[in-house]
């Protein structure tokens, strides 16, 4: 099953359940969906919406840091439960080891050699790790592998 239909079912759960926080993150999250599509022109695929939920947690993220920063939990506790909604529709996070396996993969692939080459390797590490990992972590570990 794809995962817009997941997301589809899911909200017709929600529905029939009366779960109003589920649905309405559901919807937000369909909105952007079909916001995309409708921008690009295209019908997005499982990676395509995975993008589109990263996004959505990476917002919540910030949001939740700038409600804590101005002493609003209240609402740091709701982007909280969001977030939480939006996470069980991506794949599950890769281990540091697992993430450090690919990077030297990679770097087989391509041949890089130093912090020269890391756009290149980045470029190979991320359509496969999308989703999986946190892209900024990788790009860390990677110049972490290049400088020792």
């Amino acid at each position: 099953m794809s995962l817009k239909q997941r997301l589809t079912d899911d909200m017709k759960a929600a529905m029939k359940g009366g779960d109003k926080d589920t649905l309405g993150v559901i919807r937000l999250i369909n909105a952007a969906i079909k916001q995309r599509e409708v921008d690009e022109r295209v019908e997005l695929d499982d990676a395509g919406v995975i993008a589109v939920l990263e996004k959505a947690v990476k917002q919540r993220k910030d949001s939740i840091s700038q409600y804590e920063a101005a002493a609003r939990a209240d609402l740091a506790a709701i982007e909280r439960a969001e977030m939480v909604v939006i996470e069980r529709y991506l794949p599950e996070k890769m281990g540091e080891a697992e993430v450090l396996a690919a990077i030297e993969a990679a770097i087989a692939e391509t041949g890089a050699t130093g912090p020269a080459d890391m756009g290149k390797l980045m470029g190979v590490l991320k359509p496969k790790l999308a989703g999986q990992a946190d892209m900024g972590q990788v790009s860390a570990l990677v110049k972490k592998r290049f400088a020792g």
